[in-house]
């Protein structure tokens, strides 16, 4: 029996500001990259090179993070992955030649390839079936708020100077690294560390690929793969597109994602985890891939600044309620195989976002509304997808 919630207050405290400064340097540079970029002399492809090199990265490392966590522990991978990021943040911010921000933008790949499978294994360690949707809501809603503050925080620092940002990223990270180093504990014993080590021993990085084409994972693993592929194609060409579409100036499209945002954390917080109760995580998941699709569509339709906020806000909390409800899902399902499910959930969401962005760009050079139709098409081709969707492994996951 998982020990509640309530007991580890402190723990709890810990890793979900992990998650947050994680996010929050993400959002931190985003204010001073197009000053950077001046002064680095970037082309815009090389700027896409760098983000591919992070997700790429991501990818590529996030199987083995996956397995990483269940033979060497949640603490291990989390305090590796925050030292990682500091240490690719100070890279960043010192770099005067782009081959050094390759290798920071790597860096930054492997990183979040290490903190997002431990703490959402060792969240899924301290914590009851019952308790694990709120607590699951609480990791995304400090992903959507790090994002939030991020850019703010980011400008004002910016003040002392455009690499200051990648500097105050740094000092915070390297600071919750210590943090979770001294308060942390392991959650699992040496031994059952070692139990679900020698129960896969024999499991390849080819096997474990195979492994996630279980129908009980796959279903699941594809819909974090759309749902990383919408929102990442949606958000690239977003600003864009309320520029051309409807003439926003860069404040107006700042007011929308962060209202959208807010919103959307609000709701992860109070009512996700009653949300979960009532519907169960399979409806929920349906009812957001309804909402996203649907709203897709209307994007191309809609002309009003308030009509766009009142969109967009749903479209957002879509995708802030879907992240944890198949989070959740899977960690129900996985039992003591928490870090393969959480290795393998954070290299289908490395795929979406490295494909996401890419199509989204090339169809929004075609025609302006195709990114939203083909997120449209993407939504509901994972909708139907769920009506095939097994439940008994997920009743019988619960009742356990």
């Amino acid at each position: 029996m998982k020990k509640p919630i309530k007991e580890q207050k402190a723990v709890m405290i810990i890793l979900l500001s992990n998650i947050f400064i994680a996010f929050l340097g993400v959002g931190l540079v985003i204010p001073v990259m197009p000053s950077f970029i001046d002064v680095m002399h970037l082309s815009g492809k090389t700027m896409g090179y760098l983000v591919a090199a992070f997700a790429g990265a991501q990818l590529i490392l996030s199987p083995f993070a996956g397995r990483w966590v269940d033979r060497y522990g949640r603490k291990k991978l989390i305090t590796a992955g925050l030292f990682l990021f500091a240490l690719s943040e100070l890279l960043f911010g010192l770099a005067t030649h782009v081959s050094l921000l390759y290798v920071s933008r790597i860096l930054g790949g492997i990183s979040a390839s290490f903190i997002m499978p431990g703490v959402t294994a060792y969240v899924a360690d301290i914590t009851t079936n019952k308790e694990r949707p709120k607590a699951m809501g609480y990791i995304s809603a400090a992903i959507s708020t790090g994002f939030i503050i991020g850019p703010g925080i980011g400008g004002y620092v910016a003040e002392y100077g455009i690499r200051a940002p990648f500097y105050a990223a740094a000092i915070i990270a390297f600071i919750a690294c210590f943090l979770s180093i001294f308060i942390l504990k392991e959650p699992l014993s040496k031994e059952e560390l070692a139990e679900i080590t020698a129960s896969k021993k024999d499991t390849s990085f080819v096997g474990e690929l195979r492994k996630s084409l279980n129908p009980v994972y796959f279903i699941a693993f594809f819909i974090v793969f759309i749902l990383a592929f919408g929102l990442s194609a949606y958000e690239t060409v977003f600003s864009l597109f309320s520029d051309h579409k409807f003439g926003f100036a860069p404040k107006d499209i700042a007011l929308i994602i962060t209202l959208s945002s807010i919103f959307g954390v609000i709701v992860q917080v109070l009512l996700f985890g009653k949300m979960v109760d009532i519907l169960g995580e399979k409806k929920l998941i349906q009812l957001c891939l309804v909402i996203g699709a649907v709203l897709a569509f209307v994007s191309t339709m809609i002309m009003s600044y308030l009509v766009v906020l009142l969109v967009t806000c749903f479209i957002f909390l879509a995708f802030d309620l879907l992240r944890p409800a198949l989070t959740t899902f899977l960690s129900r399902t996985a039992g003591k195989e928490q870090g393969f499910v959480a290795g393998m959930n954070s290299t289908y969401t490395s795929l979406g976002n490295i494909i996401g962005p890419a199509l989204g760009g090339i169809l929004f050079d075609m025609n302006i509304n195709y990114p939203y139709v083909f997120s449209g098409v993407i939504l509901f081709v994972g909708l139907v997808i769920t009506f095939v969707w097994k439940g008994t492994a997920q009743n019988e996951l619960t009742e356990n």
